[in-house]
């Protein structure tokens, strides 16, 4: 089949690109803006496949969209386009409004009509999995719930509304038109080819520059972490074998607090690299992000029982890779802050 992948030069889908095309027989189209966060380094590996094509093109554009569904007329569209980063949301909405509300709906009603054209054996095929974050549900603070697929919305910062809207349209599309839609939320992702501006490469570098590690507030905010390439699997098992018009939580079976995920990357890179101090000395507390979430926690058993997804990596081995990976990989994480971003806090104008 043919994979129409959406921001596929980011983090998420740079990984489900290479899954693809170094585990399966499917072609692949690649369509990214290329943002400060899209970074086609990311998919050098395959980018010379004859099953890769690249479209640099903005999901808002309508007729650039009706131009690659028309050209390259996909099977399954995996949509995983968007501005994602918190503090930025708080900084400067409006692009998480147009890209992650509008580009959405560009993509849908633009899907649709392709869709329209399409003849039956093709519909039948045809499927649009929107990819979305756990963070729509809101916060489980003193609470031992899990986020089910059921969990009432309940966004608290400008991206998650803005994810929350986007997947409420991918439901109404489904509903109203009968647009053969899968939807996914799934926990914080980790792993290679990350933006620094998120914590765990943001710890890793900042460590190895012997600068500062801010933590937000106490650092006692808990969050379940998913290993990229485990998400990557998933993700692709769901659009391949998911049932049209559910929904699907992804996580990790792993909550940890901030602050003990910045030490356990301090352990091991005492361990890799060590110095003459020990890297937790680095550790800074920061005032908190505006409206900071304390808890989120994905019970991915659905995910599991119905397709027979888990995670292959615990949170140890995927973290020990994750730092490995930026120590053999140092061309990288530099050139993608060249003139763009070198590793300040953002979110702290309100």
């Amino acid at each position: 089949m043919k994979f129409l992948v959406t921001g596929g030069a980011g983090f998420i889908g740079s990984a489900v690109i290479r899954h693809l095309i170094n585990n399966t027989d499917h072609e692949v189209v690649n369509v990214d803006k290329l943002t400060y966060a899209g970074n086609l380094q990311s998919l050098a590996e395959v980018s010379d496949s004859p099953r890769y094509a690249f479209e640099q093109v903005d999901i808002c554009d309508a007729s650039e969209i009706a131009r690659v569904y028309r050209e390259h007329q996909p099977d399954i569209v995996m949509h995983l386009a968007a501005e994602s980063h918190v503090d930025r949301s708080i900084d400067g909405p409006g692009e998480f409004i147009k890209t992650n509300i509008f580009g959405t709906y560009t993509l849908l009603d633009e899907g649709r009509k392709y869709y329209n054209t399409l003849d039956e054996a093709k519909q039948k095929r045809f499927r649009f999995h929107h990819i979305s974050t756990d963070e729509v549900y809101g916060d489980l603070e003193g609470t031992d719930d899990l986020f089910t697929e059921t969990t009432p919305y309940a966004p608290s910062s400008p991206y998650s509304a803005s994810k929350a809207s986007s997947d409420h349209l991918v439901r109404a599309w489904q509903r109203t038109y009968g647009f053969p839609t899968l939807v996914t939320n799934c926990s914080n992702n980790y792993g290679p080819y990350h933006f620094p501006e998120k914590l765990i490469p943001l710890v890793i570098l900042n460590a190895l520059e012997g600068k500062p590690l801010p933590i937000y507030g106490k650092g006692d905010q808990i969050r379940d972490w998913l290993y990229v390439e485990d998400h990557a699997r998933a993700l692709v098992l769901v659009a391949t074998t998911g049932e049209i018009g559910e929904t699907y939580n992804i996580g990790g079976h792993n909550e940890k607090q901030n602050i003990e995920v910045v030490k356990t990357i301090c352990q091991i890179l005492d361990k890799k690299v060590p110095k003459e101090t020990p890297y937790e000395e680095l550790i800074t507390f920061v005032k908190d992000r505006p409206g900071h979430d304390v808890r989120y926690a994905i019970d991915a058993s659905k995910i599991e029982r119905e397709l027979g997804w888990k995670p292959q990596e615990t949170f140890e081995t995927g973290l020990e890779k994750t730092v490995q990976w930026y120590l053999d990989n140092e061309a990288w994480w530099r050139a993608v802050q060249d003139g763009s971003y070198q590793r300040e806090r953002l979110g702290d104008s309100v």
